[in-house]
């Protein structure tokens, strides 16, 4: 755990010691990184890497794993309280390969979507403004690249305003969706993609 600064808000510090001490999921890397420092006067930010296996001591390579990375930004500032709607808001990141056959379905991007809002509130992350872009896309590898063959991916941006004190529900909803979309199972029931696959294969909706 890395100790907070001292001088800082006790609002922010305390903020900031939560997102630091959550338990996340156990098959994420994650690492403090260096926080943005014009968007806002405070901040803490991490990076993760999906390992598919137990660990969370994260070095660079780790935390840029080719099945699955994110973001996540905890920022703090009274003074963009009329624009955010609060004096904090969270900035996630969060991508993963595809395979082509799901990254061709129409309604990847809206699934992506529905898990951050469906693990924010499970976890019971209190939120509003929530904003933010999910995008699939699709390559085909020429020349050099041509033994590449195809290739999908999603990514998903999303910014929302935290409500109330319970700051580590959010960044363990960040690490939740980081894992669904890497394709590992849900940890309280909902489908990830590889379920998605199956029902595809299997002739379910």
């Amino acid at each position: 755990m890395i100790a907070s600064i001292a001088g800082q808000p006790a609002e922010f510090a305390a903020a900031a010691e939560q997102v630091r001490s959550a338990e996340l999921r156990s098959e994420l890397a994650t690492r403090e990184i260096p926080a943005p420092e014009r968007i806002a006067p405070r901040s803490v930010a991490f990076a993760a890497g999906v390992t598919r296996g137990p660990r969370r001591d994260a070095d660079d390579a780790s935390v840029d794993s080719p099945y699955g990375a994110g973001r996540f930004v905890l920022m703090h500032d009274p003074d963009s309280a009329a624009e955010w709607g609060g004096p904090f808001r969270i900035v996630c990141f969060a991508q993963a390969p595809l395979e082509v056959e799901i990254g061709v379905d129409p309604f990847i991007s809206d699934v992506a979507w529905s898990w951050l809002v469906d693990a924010l509130e499970t976890r019971g992350a209190e939120y509003e403004f929530i904003s933010g872009t999910a995008t699939k896309t699709l390559s085909t590898g020429f020349g050099s690249l041509e033994d590449q063959g195809d290739g999908a991916q999603i990514e998903l941006r999303a910014s929302w305003t935290p409500l109330g004190t319970d700051f580590d529900a959010h960044i363990r909803a960040w690490s939740e969706l980081l894992c669904l979309l890497a394709g590992l199972p849900h940890q309280e029931g909902v489908d990830s993609l590889a379920a998605r696959r199956a029902a595809r294969t299997n002739g379910g909706a």
